[in-house]
């Protein structure tokens, strides 16, 4: 008997209240292990044992990364899929993970040999998807299995260049007497294919279905073991959904890439920022900021409603964009504005689904919010980009060249931003004071 924290994977042998390793309060789940006697985990998990070695005593072969042919998600990639490389998307039912997955392995079916491993679809529901999207492809063999052994047994057989398995958490070991999806399940799995994928310079693609909280489901020892980490957000309702990239061993973090479900799969979008800021209207409480994600500069509209409360706690709600930071820039406001926002509902909106840490959409923020409080709009044709300091300060960006090519690109006569470029659409400020006094 042992108990495993269903947050990060911590095990221990007695239930506690709060997780030794993240910390997190009533997560410990109670699970029976039991291995078979008459099954050798270690003939599936053995890897080649080699001598400790100098850095120039390793041998290295520089293997060209696979292309997908879709551009966006060889960005978020970091240029492509490395040899030998183990990744985890994880995503809520229905955001089009498996369309998305299926439709790389018929790109690089071209190329490449590929297994597809079903442990959730029957090989029927697959060939529906697959007539949708046109994946007709004679390179890619489907195997319908819960069994890791009986995927590592294949790839043994037909020795593929390239699997993709969905999902982890349909997988299941024979010599562990718990049922598919169980933590100790998912880790045996994920490290059996994680084994193999070394030994062979295989790249292993693995679905992962997510938690209510938005995480990977299972242990974190998952998202640990395997070399990237990307997560499809947005509503599986919606056309557009977005890829983010969390972890990279092969490429920078916090990557995005955005994507278009229609009737033949999902479309990949070559210029983000003009979708969503395109066909902008003038109005009040909307203003563009520009924010990094990755390597990339990208605009989007931030909107904000400033209405009476009629409670006698005025309402804060925020999407897309960290609630306790927009606190912060509504204390500031007043301070320093001398705006009275303490009876007001205020709701902000990061449109397009996009979600960012980025510090540099506080001016935008501060925009939208100061423009639906006085009920005029921002100058016309104007985008920021800057973090707002508690003292009322605008502090400088990184990437700036990035930002001021984007908005030029994209049409913008006027980027705000604590700087003094002797580019034409740079307005320097240097306090939220300057900043309100040149925006509208």
């Amino acid at each position: 008997m042992s108990f495993f924290c269903k947050s990060c994977g911590y095990e221990s042998v007695k239930w506690a209240g709060q997780c030794p390793g993240c910390g997190d309060w009533n997560t410990f789940k109670e699970v029976t292990v039991s291995v078979k006697k008459n099954k050798n985990k270690s003939s599936v998990l053995k890897l080649k044992e080699t001598p400790p070695l100098k850095l120039k005593d390793i041998s290295f072969e520089n293997k060209e990364r696979i292309l997908t042919g879709m551009v966006e998600f060889d960005n978020v990639l970091g240029g492509g899929i490395i040899p030998g490389m183990v990744l985890l998307t994880g995503g809520e039912p229905g955001i089009g993970k498996s369309t998305l997955l299926l439709q790389i392995s018929q790109i690089v079916s071209s190329k490449i040999s590929v297994l597809y491993v079903s442990g959730e679809e029957s090989l029927q529901q697959i060939k529906i998807r697959a007539e949708r999207i046109n994946a007709h492809s004679d390179n890619i063999i489907f195997l319908n299995t819960n069994s890791a052994e009986r995927v590592i047994a294949v790839c043994d057989q037909i020795k593929p260049d390239f699997v993709v398995v969905d999902s982890i958490q349909s997988m299941s070991v024979q010599y562990l007497d718990s049922p598919p999806g169980s933590m100790n399940q998912m880790k045996e799995s994920a490290s059996i294919f994680t084994s193999h994928a070394k030994s062979t310079q295989t790249p292993f693609f693995l679905i992962g279905h997510i938690t209510k909280d938005g995480y990977v489901a299972g242990p974190k020892m998952i998202e640990h073991l395997v070399d990237t980490v990307l997560y499809f957000e947005g509503d599986p309702s919606l056309q557009h959904k977005i890829l983010r990239s969390v972890k990279n061993r092969f490429g920078s973090t916090d990557e995005i890439a955005v994507f278009e479900m229609t009737g033949n799969g999902l479309q990949q979008v070559l210029n983000p920022s003009g979708l969503f800021v395109e066909n902008r209207a003038e109005s009040t409480g909307s203003a563009v900021g520009c924010f990094v994600s990755g390597t990339r500069a990208f605009l989007v509209e931030i909107q904000a409603l400033v209405t009476k409360s009629v409670y006698g706690t005025a309402q804060r709600v925020s999407v897309g964009y960290d609630p306790k930071r927009l606190a912060m820039l509504l204390a500031v406001a007043e301070k320093y504005l001398d705006a009275d926002l303490r009876q007001f509902d205020i709701f902000l909106n990061v449109t397009g689904g996009f979600k960012s840490k980025d510090t540099s959409l506080d001016l935008a923020v501060l925009a939208a919010i100061i423009s639906g409080y006085e009920d005029r709009p921002v100058k016309a044709l104007s985008a920021t980009a800057g973090e707002v300091g508690l003292n009322g300060c605008i502090r400088r960006v990184s990437h700036l060249e990035k930002r001021i090519k984007e908005a030029e690109k994209m049409g913008f006569k006027h980027l705000f931003c604590k700087n003094k470029s002797k580019n034409s659409i740079v307005n320097d400020v240097s306090a939220i004071k300057d900043f309100y006094r040149q925006i509208f």
